[in-house]
């Protein structure tokens, strides 16, 4: 009994993924979102935090319905995207929830 538990652990923690994975983008409910110009940020970062973000075009994985949201496009479109592939979309503005975004996964703010 005990060998067939610890069996089943071993299994367990061979098929359960790593939760420090990258994410894609694909199959986990994020849509890389490719940010052009750090400008669209100015009304949510300060300009240190602009500043910061130098190096652009920079890439936020982000939930469907923000990246909907800041691209202009519809969730319907981005979920069909993921059927086919990872969904990436250009932000063409900003709101808090990308900003929070940017600052968490850009800035390394929590």
């Amino acid at each position: 009994m005990r060998k067939l538990m610890i069996i089943a652990a071993a299994a367990t923690a061979v098929t359960t993924p790593a939760l420090a994975q990258t994410n894609t983008g694909s199959g986990n409910g994020l849509v890389a979102v490719n940010i052009q110009n750090v400008d669209i940020l100015k009304n949510f970062l300060n300009d240190t935090q602009i500043a910061a973000l130098n190096n652009v075009p920079i890439t936020v994985q982000a939930p469907i319905s923000v990246a909907a949201n800041v691209c202009g496009t519809t969730v319907n479109a981005l979920a069909a995207m993921r059927k086919t592939g990872a969904a990436t979309c250009d932000a063409k503005t900003a709101n808090s929830a990308l900003a929070n975004i940017v600052q968490r996964q850009k800035l390394n703010k929590k």
